[in-house]
């Protein structure tokens, strides 16, 4: 199984997703502030990924506060608010992210509350990452297993960007719908959307489908609608970086101009997402934060540049499908259909109208349901954190 996040001792080691397909390579990160720049920089990317990273940033933030001798727990936990701070604000749209960082963060404060010293509290904090990294693995096993039966044998499936195992701890969501569907003994062939500026699809998806030997057939975004038409289409899984209350699902830019096309030709459009993507504290897709990128990613392509000088570029990284052209959005729980708010809910365990209440209810709450804690804000205006 690839493998993007991987813990090492005191390393955390991340494949390089910058250099892939050409280059396998790991950048170790050694401290938080490192794990800050792999993701800002995307050699880490995909929602569940970064909450991985994220979660084994503060981990490493705890044991370097454990290795300076921070003489108080004041001490220690101000090391680690100011890493949870800088990991949240390194990429906004993806919920995982804050939700990762914030639940490390939590056992790091129950463990000081409970008297335990820098090198314990560190271990715990390391601990609940490795667990976080557990969980995300087993979790797309699950929905891909939910999935695989929304795939007919012979289906032809396009996606969109990468929401394999490249961006999760392992398996995948949209991919790891294809995987169990294979796995069931059904033949595949997946259609990949190229996904310009950074060319996931055409660098990641691609190769690691390559890699397990699952056909696949790399097209430019542009040419989804026309395939499409030709009925050459039969179904669409997609990721998701945030799913808010309503259904609305922000994802890799272009996923909403595929979800209009499927509409359009009838092709069923499905999302596929841990429960840790959910984000029951944001109303509508129009509460969800949007990432725009440095210009220069669209204007220059590998080094190059391929726009005339001075011409200026937008690079949004997101954007938002609304929950009516999504058929159906798979998590571990099962296959959730609309109204979402209600089924949504049911797979987080909190009531309809209740998104406050969920933020008690994430994969560290009882339940084992939904994100906690996932307003994207700094960490240090959470007034509950510490």
């Amino acid at each position: 199984m690839i493998e993007p996040v991987l813990f090492r001792d005191d390393v955390l080691a991340l494949l390089d997703q910058r250099l892939l397909p050409h280059e396998e390579t790991l950048f170790e990160c050694r401290d938080a502030a490192a794990v800050v720049e792999a993701i800002k920089t995307m050699v880490v990317r995909g929602a569940p990924a970064i909450g991985v990273a994220a979660a084994g940033g503060v981990a490493l933030a705890a044991r370097a506060a454990a290795a300076g001798g921070a003489s108080c727990p004041d001490g220690f936990r101000a090391v680690v608010v100011e890493a949870v701070d800088a990991l949240v604000a390194a990429r906004p749209t993806a919920v995982n992210l804050a939700w990762g960082a914030r639940r490390v963060a939590r056992v790091v404060d129950a463990a000081l509350d409970a008297g335990a010293d820098g090198p314990e509290a560190a271990a715990r904090a390391w601990s609940e990452a490795l667990a976080i990294r557990d969980e995300d693995v087993a979790a797309n096993r699950a929905l891909g297993a939910h999935g695989a039966a929304l795939v007919p044998d012979g289906a032809r499936v396009l996606t969109h960007c990468n929401a394999g195992a490249l961006a999760t701890a392992g398996y995948g969501t949209a991919l790891g719908v294809v995987r169990a569907a294979v796995e069931d003994g059904k033949t595949v062939h997946v259609i990949a959307d190229e996904t310009r500026p950074f060319l996931q699809g055409a660098r990641l998806t691609a190769w690691e489908l390559q890699k397990d030997g699952i056909p696949v057939t790399l097209i430019s975004d542009s040419m989804a609608g026309a395939l499409m038409a030709r009925g050459e289409v039969d179904l669409v899984v997609v990721g998701a970086d945030r799913v808010a209350r309503n259904g609305d699902v922000a994802n890799k830019i272009g996923t909403y101009t595929v979800a209009v096309l499927a509409r359009r030709h009838g092709v069923p459009f499905y999302v596929a997402a841990p429960t840790s993507t959910l984000d029951p504290d944001c109303p509508d897709g129009a509460a969800i934060p949007i990432e725009e990128r440095d210009p220069a990613e669209v204007t220059s392509f590998a080094g190059t540049r391929v726009a005339p000088e001075g011409v200026p570029a937008r690079h949004l990284a997101f954007d938002v499908t609304p929950a009516e052209l999504v058929t159906a959005i798979v998590t571990e729980k099962g296959i959730h259909r609309a109204p979402f708010v209600r089924s949504l809910a049911a797979a987080l365990g909190i009531p309809e109208d209740d998104g406050a209440a969920a933020g008690e209810a994430g994969p560290a709450g009882e339940n084992g349901a939904g994100p906690a804690e996932v307003p994207v804000r700094a960490a240090a205006e959470e007034e509950d954190l510490f």
